[in-house]
């Protein structure tokens, strides 16, 4: 209690310092009374946007003020009530919401709901919210009927002067911006002309669910699902949590964490921070996480020897690393969750065609993971998708072409190389 009420005057210096009135509390409200289990059954990882002048178009983010911003999730759990957490963590000016509801989908992967589903998600009992820099709300407990892998849209009235610089920029799903004005209710598509392939401030939804648990995917490209079929939700963690609702009983959400490009022990003005800097609060804070996977490393291998350039070089810094400091880096997440009472699986990295002095690296890490035993487990994905004519290269049917990315039926026969007894282990390990 005494850390909320901290949370909260944190917050309230925070809104006179920039001279707004927030419309609801501005700290996070996450904390669920003891009666109540709150599972994550969707989730995803923000990273700031690079503020440089003339940035790559694929850098530029789209016009969101005054405007709706309608997304499609796809929660994995069944249940009768859930709760909505947005972040402004990379912001540096307020973040205003005017207005928000979630509303069944409606069938297409297109921008209208199903009419009057939707529904009003508050904040304290208030319309609009407004979250201070650095800070995540989660919203008051909504009833609404959620059916597992069916699409919920979460629709945000942004503020007349709100500017997007934070997102997750690898969404792999299609999503839309209106013309101006709150389109919030709006069944129709028709106002929502803008697309967009990101995720934007709503960082995880929970559902209310007594006897489920939520294992964290956390990592870089590969987990994010790079070149996965867009709005096919064919990424690793997808296929592992339908694998684990065919056959664990639709207890075990997978919520995926990974962000492209990401790296174990830097952080970058592209991809995100560090998966040692963002590890307690993108991994080990999610409601009702019981286990984390983790599958990081190659990144760090490569971006050592990639070129500095001028203007944006998003693999700066170009840190030198070597097969310990990848080791000693894992030490400290392991020893990060199990602090908490959290079990931690590492995964091998997959073949990257990396040359040979990067590709010695890589094979030292894949050694030390498999028999280090400093692991809760072992997920050995290198194993699962090398071609054993050549190790250090992936099967040429699970490569999406870039001879790094899996397939669709490379991320597949990921999901099948992990024991399920890592998914109902842990969910028996609960009761």
């Amino acid at each position: 209690m005494k850390l909320r009420v901290l949370a909260a005057i944190c917050a309230a210096a925070l809104a006179a310092q920039f001279n707004f009135v927030p419309h609801a509390f501005a700290a996070d409200t996450a904390d669920a009374p003891a009666n109540e289990h709150w599972v994550s059954a969707w989730g995803t990882a923000l990273q700031s946007i690079p503020q440089l002048a003339n940035l790559p178009p694929l850098y530029r983010a789209p016009d969101v003020a005054g405007r709706t911003v309608r997304q499609l999730i796809y929660p994995q759990l069944d249940g009768k009530r859930m709760r909505l957490r947005i972040s402004n963590l990379y912001g540096t000016e307020p973040l205003v919401v005017e207005s928000m509801t979630v509303a069944r989908a409606a069938a297409g992967n297109s921008a209208a709901i199903r009419a009057g589903s939707a529904r009003p998600v508050l904040f304290g009992g208030h319309k609009s919210v407004t979250v201070a820099p650095g800070a995540q709300v989660t919203s008051d407990t909504i009833n609404f009927d959620v059916d597992a892998f069916q699409p919920v849209a979460v629709s945000m009235f942004m503020g007349k002067d709100q500017k997007l610089v934070a997102w997750h920029r690898v969404a792999s799903q299609v999503n839309y911006i209106s013309t101006p004005g709150d389109r919030t209710e709006d069944a129709s598509a028709g106002a929502f002309r803008t697309r967009f392939t990101q995720f934007a401030w709503l960082t995880n939804v929970a559902v209310e669910s007594p006897s489920a648990q939520a294992i964290v995917a956390i990592g870089d490209s590969i987990t994010d699902g790079m070149r996965s079929s867009v709005n096919a939700n064919r990424r690793w963690p997808d296929a592992l949590a339908k694998q684990a609702a065919r056959e664990g009983g639709g207890r075990t959400v997978v919520m995926n964490a990974g962000i492209s490009g990401n790296r174990l022990l830097s952080n970058s003005p592209c991809y995100g921070e560090a998966v040692v800097s963002r590890f307690e609060r993108d991994a080990l804070r999610q409601p009702g996480v019981r286990a984390v996977i983790v599958l990081i490393g190659i990144n760090d291998i490569n971006f050592m020897a990639m070129p500095a350039h001028a203007g944006l070089d998003c693999d700066a810094p170009h840190t030198e690393v070597n097969a310990d400091a990848l080791v000693r880096g894992y030490q400290r997440l392991i020893a990060q969750a199990h602090q908490r009472g959290i079990k931690i699986y590492g995964a091998t990295l997959t073949p990257a065609s990396l040359p040979p002095e990067r590709e010695a690296i890589r094979t030292a890490v894949n050694e030390s993971i498999r028999s280090s035993r400093a692991f809760d487990g072992v997920i050995d994905f290198d194993q699962a998708l090398r071609d054993p004519a050549r190790p250090s290269v992936l099967q040429r049917r699970y490569d999406s072409g870039d001879h790094i990315h899996p397939s669709d039926a490379g991320y597949a026969a990921m999901a099948a190389a992990v024991p399920m007894e890592f998914l109902t282990g842990a969910a028996k390990a609960m009761h």
